[in-house]
């Protein structure tokens, strides 16, 4: 058999499979949370249906992202679940083709669709996040309840050039409080100079006043001094509470590079910052999940007996993915106490199912 005609069989046999998958998962998602929300925005609050139909949308990428590793399991699953019924793959074992060389073009698929899933991570799901939360604090719920807000960021840029990043542990603006925060400023040259950090900041006076911190100043070898330790000063910042607040973003609508980017920046004074790591590594390694999850799936489907339908593979990919995103929780919670390392957190999921869906491809040739 040509290698083309064999990449085609098997793909042929696994892109309905992973089409079906993204419709299926995403409707699943939709009509478990976003249609719930926006049926209640419409009946309770009297939200117009146009501005619910733009939330809609601007949160439909993040589901979307979500699906692909599900999709991607699904795919592999039926996909070689279909050839092994028809026994298509006994066939093909008779040809002297081995599982491994039958995985490849799964492989090499699951590992383009990664890195559109994880491009699609970067760039689109962070707007659309953005875009939903300020639509759901200013427009719908018209700023009325202007509720604490943790781990938020901002970044103050002069000319097209970064002065100065903000972050900010706890964010009460009803109230004018902030704790934990934490600003570099950076040099004309880009080069970040001083950094400071404060226990807490009251908005007072028309201006922000921060308590019981410390500035450092950083030379151009990266090198951390201390500049001094004060109990109260004025912070240069001339956002009044409603005005950062509008302005700061959460780590959760950064993209995994604006993350990375500002956590260096936050170790060179030493902070703890293992929940944003976390994070960062997520960030990572979600969208890397369906190359596993292909693999898996295929693994999983070609070891199979008998002749079960599309609705038992379906139900098999569920309890999966389950069991994927128990694990993850799991590593996260942990990574996040700081009892774990941030990258067996981030990545420790996919090594575990990396193993099992290496298993069953192996299983395969000796079955």
């Amino acid at each position: 058999m040509s290698s083309k005609l064999l990449n085609k069989l098997i793909l042929g046999s696994c892109a309905s499979p992973f089409l079906f998958g993204i419709v299926i998962f995403v409707l699943i998602f939709v009509a478990g949370d976003l249609l719930f929300q926006a049926a209640k925005l419409i009946i309770e609050q009297g939200v117009a249906f146009g501005v619910v139909t733009r939330l809609f949308f601007y949160r439909l990428p993040e589901v979307v992202v979500m699906t692909i590793p599900m999709s991607s399991l699904l795919a592999g699953l039926l996909g070689m679940s279909s050839l092994n019924s028809t026994s298509e793959l006994i066939a093909l074992k008779s040809l002297g083709i081995p599982f491994r060389r039958i995985l490849r073009p799964i492989l090499v698929c699951s590992i383009l669709i990664a890195l559109g899933g994880l491009t699609f991570n970067e760039t689109v799901v962070p707007f659309g996040s953005i875009a939903a939360d300020r639509l759901m604090r200013y427009e719908i719920m018209k700023n009325q309840a202007a509720a604490v807000q943790e781990k938020v960021f901002l970044r103050d840029e002069e000319n097209g050039k970064l002065k100065r990043v903000l972050y900010i542990d706890v964010l009460d603006p009803e109230n004018g409080i902030m704790q934990g925060i934490m600003m570099h400023e950076f040099n004309d040259k880009g080069r970040l100079a001083t950094t400071l950090n404060a226990a807490s900041g009251k908005w007072q006076d028309s201006q922000w006043w921060i308590e019981d911190g410390r500035m450092y100043d950083v030379n151009s070898e990266g090198e951390v001094n201390l500049l001094l330790r004060f109990e109260r000063q004025r912070l240069a910042l001339r956002l009044s509470p409603e005005q950062l607040q509008r302005s700061t973003r959460r780590p959760a609508d950064m993209s995994a590079h604006e993350l990375w980017s500002y956590i260096n920046q936050a170790e060179l004074v030493g902070t703890d910052l293992s929940r944003l790591w976390v994070m960062f590594h997520l960030k990572l390694a979600v969208p890397w999940a369906c190359v596993i999850m292909a693999v898996l799936g295929a693994g999983f489907g070609a070891s199979r007996r008998g002749r079960s339908g599309g609705g038992v593979g379906f139900g098999i990919s569920v309890v999966i993915v389950f069991a994927y995103y128990v694990v993850m929780s799991l590593c996260r919670a942990l990574g996040e106490s700081g009892n774990i390392n941030p990258i067996i957190a981030g990545w420790g999921p996919n090594f575990v199912f990396m193993i099992v869906a290496l298993f069953f491809a192996w299983r395969v040739d000796k079955i």
